[in-house]
C-alpha cells in the first residue's frame, strides 16, 4: 500500500490558486486542498492524509475524515513537520511505502533518512493536473463509444424529422 502524507500549509503557501484563496479566506483553502487531496486519493487508490499545523486553528488537538480522506490538526506547539514525522514511524513497514507531499528542505531530509519518499509541491500540482488530464481523456472515449442511431440518415431528413416533431410543415 502506498500513502501520502501532505503538509496541508506548505501545498498551501506553494499552490498559486490557494495562496490567493488563503488571503482572503484560509478555511476554503483547506478545503480546497483537502478536496484535491479526495480526488488524488479516489484516482490513485493511495491513503491520503492531510496535516495541518495547530497554529493556523487553534484549539485542541483533531483528526476527523473529510471527502474520505484523513486530516490532522497537530495539537498546539506540535508542528505538522512533527507530526508527520511520527506518522512515518508508524506506517512506514516493508509493504508500505511512505510518501511526503512538501518543500520544508529540512523535513525532506527527515523523511528521507526515515525511508519515506518526497513529492514536492510542484510535481504533485503536476501529478493532479496529468489526472485531471487522463480524466478528461477516458470521458472522451467514453462519450465516443456512446452508441450513434442505428439507421443512418442525411441531413435533410433528420431537419424534416425535426420540423415534424416541433409542429411544422
Amino acid at each position: 500500500m502506498n500513502i501520502l502524507l501532505v503538509d496541508g500549509y506548505n501545498i498551501i503557501g506553494d499552490w498559486e490558486e490557494l495562496q490567493h484563496l488563503r488571503d482572503k479566506d484560509m478555511a476554503a483553502a483547506r478545503d480546497l486542498l483537502i478536496e484535491r487531496m479526495a480526488e488524488y486519493q479516489a484516482f490513485t487508490g493511495m491513503r491520503v492524509i492531510v496535516v495541518f499545523d495547530a497554529h493556523e486553528a487553534p484549539g485542541r488537538e483533531s483528526k476527523l475524515k473529510q471527502f474520505k480522506i484523513e486530516v490532522i490538526y497537530t495539537k498546539e506547539n506540535e508542528t505538522a513537520d512533527e507530526r508527520i514525522e511520527r506518522l512515518i514511524k508508524k506506517l512506514k513497514n516493508v509493504k508500505t511505502q511512505v510518501y511526503v507531499a512538501t518543500n520544508d528542505y529540512t523535513e525532506q531530509r527527515t523523511i528521507f533518512a526515515q525511508g519515506a519518499l518526497r513529492i514536492s509541491a510542484r510535481e504533485l500540482k503536476a501529478d493532479l493536473r496529468d489526472m485531471e488530464n487522463e480524466i478528461d481523456e477516458r470521458l472522451k472515449e467514453q462519450e465516443k463509444k456512446q452508441p450513434q442511431t442505428k439507421i443512418i440518415l442525411d441531413q435533410e431528413i433528420l431537419e424534416r424529422f425535426e420540423k415534424m416533431r416541433r409542429g411544422e410543415n
